[in-house]
């Protein structure tokens, strides 16, 4: 029997969805549900310390946001345009995959000028060369200093990623929050956002138990947040993202695994990297590459059999694979319970902890 999209809907109200984020990391709200049981805890999310024992093993996504939106201008005209930093397609030749907005203004052989927040002082020239989708262009920009120099330059420009629903200005606060405390490998253009729960206090308290964190890299494309289009999702075609599990993820993972140590994923990014990287034995291995791997149920899990993840949007990618995780109907159970206790939804809401 196919899998549909129709079967995770459900009605959320817009009220619900965090626009900010808690005031204190570890402080958000974490609903624990048990599979075994089916039993459901309200919590906070500094308790998630309870549920775990030495030698059990946390896998957080260590990417790191970039500042990908940026704001300028078309030549001659002056029209105002958004510059959505995909990727960087080549290095030496400053070529970057992005989106463009109003596209229809944006046309090979356009140049785009870029100015400093600050002041109308010309820092950055940009030239489309391509038309990659309705919206999707490859440009290069044109800078003669070391990447070094560039980088600074994007990070000057550059504005954190909010997603659009928001709909508010991006605000200091936002800087820091849109980030995880253990951010490390920049290349996201959006957040690993179960992470954002753990405060450094934390992440101290869960070693200072003997609970070991290892990492892996998901360079968070927009691709995570596309709406599916397709009812039979067999048909449905994810965004492939970059992903790096090193050797020392994949020693202390396996060494938990075969101790029978609980083995958690912290988000649904670590859990495509490491669902995307299973050996012929069932264990994890070193992968670095790309991944467009998505996960529906049924879905027999390799790895992991815990998982932290955020409440997510009705009909995404994102809350399909939290139920492929925890089964259907209790996972859309618990959101119901969600919605009635008004736990707050998506990038900066609350978290649940799978068991």
């Amino acid at each position: 029997m196919r899998t549909k999209l129709s079967q995770f809907n459900f009605e959320l109200p817009e009220k619900l969805v965090a626009k900010y984020p808690n005031n204190i990391r570890d402080e958000s709200k974490l609903m624990v549900v048990h599979r075994d049981t089916g039993k459901i805890e309200h919590k906070l999310f500094k308790d998630v310390i309870d549920y775990f024992e030495e030698g059990d093993t946390f896998i957080h996504n260590d990417t790191k946001v970039f500042p990908a939106r940026l704001y300028g201008c078309k030549e001659k005209t002056g029209a105002k345009i958004e510059v959505f930093l995909l990727r960087e397609l080549n290095n030496e030749a400053r070529l970057w995959d992005v989106l463009v907005d109003p596209a229809r203004k944006i046309r090979v052989g356009n140049k785009l000028y870029f100015h400093d927040k600050n002041d109308e002082e010309e820092i950055l020239i940009a030239e489309v060369v391509d038309n990659t989708t309705s919206r999707g262009r490859t440009i290069r920009f044109l800078f003669e200093g070391t990447e070094d120099e560039f980088q600074a330059k994007l990070q000057d420009l550059g504005n954190t990623p909010l997603p659009k629903y928001l709909n508010r200005e991006v605000e200091e606060i936002d800087k820091l929050r849109y980030q995880t405390v253990y951010a490390k490998n920049m290349g996201a253009v959006a957040a690993p956002t179960a992470g954002l729960h753990f405060s450094n206090e934390l992440l101290k308290r869960l070693e200072l138990k003997g609970v070991n964190s290892s990492f892996v890299t998901l360079h968070v494309g927009l691709g995570t947040f596309r709406s599916i289009d397709v009812e039979d999702l067999s048909k449905h075609k994810m965004d492939a993202e970059y992903f790096n599990i090193p050797e020392a993820t994949t020693e202390m993972v396996n060494t938990a695994r075969a101790n029978k140590k609980r083995i958690c994923s912290i988000g649904t990014t670590s859990m495509r990297s490491i669902e995307s990287a299973v050996s012929a034995q069932g264990t994890l291995k070193m992968a670095e590459g790309w991944t467009n791997k998505f996960i529906y149920p049924p879905f027999e899990f390799n790895i992991a059999d815990s998982m932290i993840t955020n409440f997510h949007l009705p009909k995404s990618s994102l809350v399909i694979m939290v139920c492929a995780f925890g089964g259907k109907d209790l996972i859309l159970e618990a959101y119901q319970q969600a919605i009635k206790k008004k736990y707050k939804f998506f990038s900066y809401g609350d978290a649940m902890l799978i068991l």
